[in-house]
């Protein structure tokens, strides 16, 4: 049985709307308007296109009405109900997200991206293991894929599975070479594990791939800083917040996976009276 299609959207999208309302007459049975499927398909596709380019820019209370009219029209387009998810994915509405991701499963089961998908929403649930699950099913469709592989990590990380995440990050970085996120994380764990040297080596390989890369520039400024390099600790320092002023937050840089013992240390680097001024500068 096909999905009701709300009528107003409908003749909306069919340019319907400023036709006159026929008068009826009580004896008279209404008109059924003849609809073309292909033309209404095709509608939905070009809304789901507004709407993943919504999304691109962060404007998730527009994007969101034109996939759900979208899916909708479109309600055997895998791409259409993959691109409702990821929506409500972004905007952590986590049961709506899950049901548009296996509506796009069950019409394309063999699209690694979707298992991805429900695996950052387990992983956003703190449900790691379920999401490992998801993300070694996605692997077993897309064994090469470095962002899937580099999520696996991120999951065996939060599992305590540190050897594991490391395996991920580093067959992550086989496949991309230039692949940053999974060496900076590398060094986030000999960072915790006591290899402060490991972990600034990393670190410097993160920033050599990517000069605009906040993370890795924050946490060598940290690492230096812990060593008695104070003068290049605060540069580095300095031009990491320049670029994102959120890895300055605590907070924040826990959310992305930074340990107890960078944290701590970070605490101290950011009370110093010239990141202080850096900070006061930047928010004036």
């Amino acid at each position: 049985m096909p999905k009701i299609i709300n009528l107003v959207s409908l003749l909306l999208v069919c340019g319907l709307s400023s036709l006159p309302v026929p008068v009826r007459a009580q004896a008279l049975l209404p008109h059924t308007l003849q609809l073309d499927a292909a033309k209404l398909e095709k509608q939905g596709l070009s809304l789901a296109q507004e709407a993943a380019s919504l999304g691109q820019f962060q404007q998730y209370e527009m994007a969101l009405p034109r996939a759900r009219l979208a899916s909708q029209l479109a309600p055997k387009s895998d791409k259409v109900w993959f691109l409702l998810g990821g929506l409500y994915l972004q905007t952590k509405d986590y049961p709506n997200a899950i049901t548009a991701l296996k509506k796009a499963q069950t019409l394309n089961p063999k699209n690694a991206d979707i298992q991805f998908a429900l695996g950052s929403v387990s992983f956003q649930q703190e449900k790691y293991q379920e999401a490992v699950a998801f993300y070694q099913a996605g692997l077993k469709l897309k064994p090469n894929d470095s962002e899937g592989l580099f999520d696996l990590g991120n999951a065996y990380y939060m599992l305590g599975r540190l050897a594991d995440a490391i395996a991920q990050y580093n067959q992550a970085v086989s496949q991309n070479q230039k692949f940053w996120p999974a060496i900076n994380n590398i060094g986030l764990i000999f960072y915790e594990q006591g290899d402060s040297q490991g972990a600034i080596k990393k670190w410097q390989s993160a920033v050599a791939l990517e000069k605009q890369a906040a993370e890795p520039l924050m946490a060598l400024a940290v690492a230096l800083y812990t060593k008695g390099d104070q003068k290049q600790a605060v540069v580095f320092a300095e031009q990491a917040l320049r670029i994102d002023g959120r890895y300055a937050d605590l907070e924040f840089l826990k959310q992305n996976l930074w340990g107890e013992r960078l944290l701590g240390d970070t605490k101290k680097l950011l009370e110093l009276p010239a990141i202080q001024a850096a900070l006061q500068q930047g928010g004036s």
